[in-house]
């Protein structure tokens, strides 16, 4: 297994080593089970959404676990793949390129790409003929934390005039869309999945594929999401939606594969009077997503003596360590009313983003990743 634990689990390092800056703990064992979950119960090939988080460890523990397709949206996630996996699978399903990234993924023997306008498909001319191409359909869905069709995607008209092109130019036809993040409504996918099924009867065009996006919801509050759910709600609606002619699915969870193998620990700096405190990181580091998404209640609070915290929770404003006003989180954390200066805060299910958008503002981001045996 790459990167092997070295220790059994944060708590451990933490009261050995008492570190002062905000750190990451890594366990590949979560991963590739998580891995083999998606395997296990998708019924179509499972690709990582490699923007989630790029970091060798999990790239490499994902192979290790079985995973050989990877959505990736640059040059530099389709180096990291391939440096990794030589023989990697990937899907260039970023709609906006540029002709020297396309230049690259052509290089690369890259054969999946999705479009969502004409101009991006007379961009790939140089893509041979063969190639899949996925139109990316939009909906107004509801039940995810944020809507990526304000972004990406078009209507069904539009995207089955597009399916005609895409055959006319001899490309694969396929199509994808995203449900949004952190969708945990298995009905989401329904209702993509049935207009889908009427557009590219409206075109005319027998989909070789259908990708189902991400957006599967990590486990940030209340009770873990119930995948299995929506993996079998998925194949049930394209059997009902398509018949004898359902093409085969394919699915890049991101957020959900890589989510729980991370435990972020955060160091108290200071508490003030009014209850508030500042930790030594925030929103321009690992904990940057809960400006734009609900903080995760999955928290704990070890003493650096070892105790867990266990006093009364306490709504607390939580400020990060940085120069700058706006670093705090945007709503109050119940923390323990015993919690003390020198304290860690341990968020859990933090390994979506947390390294992929931090920065060094002011001193402060995250490191590379600890390994543990268990979190």
């Amino acid at each position: 297994m790459h990167n092997s634990p070295n220790w059994p689990d944060p708590r451990a390092h933490l009261l050995r080593h008492l570190p002062d800056a905000a750190l990451v703990y890594f366990c590949p064992a979560v991963l590739q089970a998580t891995a083999r979950r998606f395997q296990d119960g998708f019924d179509g090939l499972v690709t990582y959404a490699v923007k989630a988080n790029a970091g060798e460890e999990v790239l490499a523990n994902l192979v290790a676990a079985g995973i050989r397709a990877f959505d990736v949206a640059s040059p530099r996630e389709m180096y990291a793949v391939r440096s990794v996996c030589p023989d990697a699978v990937l899907h260039y399903h970023n709609p906006v390129r540029s002709q020297e990234e396309i230049s690259v993924a052509v290089a690369l023997g890259i054969m999946s790409y999705s479009v969502d306008c004409e101009r991006e498909l007379k961009k790939l001319s140089q893509v041979p003929a063969g190639a899949e191409i996925s139109v990316r359909l939009a909906l107004p869905v509801a039940g995810a934390a944020y809507d990526f069709g304000e972004k990406f995607g078009v209507g069904p008209a539009r995207a089955a005039a597009l399916l005609r092109q895409v055959v006319d130019k001899g490309f694969v036809p396929s199509v994808t869309f995203h449900p949004g993040t952190q969708c945990a409504d298995p009905a989401a996918w329904g209702s993509y999945i049935k207009v889908v099924a009427e557009m590219a009867r409206e075109a005319g065009v027998r989909l070789a594929r259908l990708n189902v996006g991400g957006g599967f919801a990590a486990h940030r509050t209340g009770a873990a999401p119930d995948l299995e759910a929506i993996f079998d709600h998925i194949r049930a609606e394209v059997d009902a939606c398509f018949g004898d002619e359902a093409p085969a699915l394919v699915c890049e969870p991101g957020r959900a594969m890589v989510a729980d193998a991370f435990t972020l620990a955060a160091r108290v700096k200071a508490l003030r009077a009014d209850g508030s405190l500042f930790l030594n990181d925030g929103i321009y580091g690992g904990l940057f997503e809960m400006r734009d998404i609900c903080c995760t209640d999955r928290v704990r609070v070890l003493g650096a003596g070892g105790q867990w915290r266990d006093g009364a929770a306490q709504p607390r404003v939580v400020f990060g360590p940085t120069c700058d006003s706006i670093d705090r989180l945007p709503d109050p954390l119940p923390l323990p009313s015993d919690i003390e200066e020198g304290d860690y805060v341990l968020f859990a299910g933090m390994g979506a983003y947390s390294r992929s958008l931090t920065t060094q503002f002011n001193g402060y981001g995250l490191g590379a990743p600890v390994t543990v045996a268990a979190l």
